[in-house]
């Protein structure tokens, strides 16, 4: 478990570019959407019934903190389907114990959305995929994070969305 003192940023949290994938771009559009007039959105302004084309490929995390931890609240079909299990409820660190979790500490602390398109950290087996993904923060009460909204796009060897169902 990292702690806020041991924290070094992570070299893959980006921006979101402007060429992403149509549904990063879609997640991106629909959490500014619900952005409140101050602060951040929260999972109480997220409505799954908006967004039904994203719901396969989203996941929810939910954030601890002293010392940061991530549990997976909900994933998406194409997420358990990606990763072969559902995870649901599970600490990270518990499932992958040398995991880095400061890719989800950069959107904590930054409360801002963070974008990586590359292979799969978590799940190197799966060399032969790609994967664009992007996070967003949620605050229930509109400053202090304390959930994330993932959305992940999964790519063939060929560069080809992969969808299954």
């Amino acid at each position: 478990m990292v702690q806020m003192a041991e924290r070094i940023p992570s070299p893959i949290s980006l921006p979101i570019p402007e060429d992403c994938h149509a549904k990063v771009k879609a997640g991106h559009e629909y959490w500014l959407s619900k952005h409140p007039e101050s602060g951040l959105p929260g999972r109480q302004h997220i409505d799954p019934v908006d967004i039904p084309e994203l719901l396969p490929n989203i996941w929810l995390i939910d954030v601890a903190r002293n010392p940061y931890r991530f549990k997976f609240r909900l994933l998406g079909t194409q997420v358990v389907n990606y990763a072969g299990e559902d995870n649901t409820g599970r600490w990270f660190d518990e499932r992958w114990p040398d995991y880095d979790p400061s890719v989800f500490i950069d959107v904590v602390e930054s409360r801002r959305p963070t974008w990586a398109r590359g292979r799969s950290k978590m799940r190197p087996e799966k060399d032969y995929y790609e994967m664009e993904r992007v996070r967003f923060p949620l605050a229930s009460d509109g400053e202090n994070v304390d959930m994330i909204l993932a959305l992940t796009v999964f790519f063939d060897s060929k560069g080809q969305e992969i969808i299954q169902g």
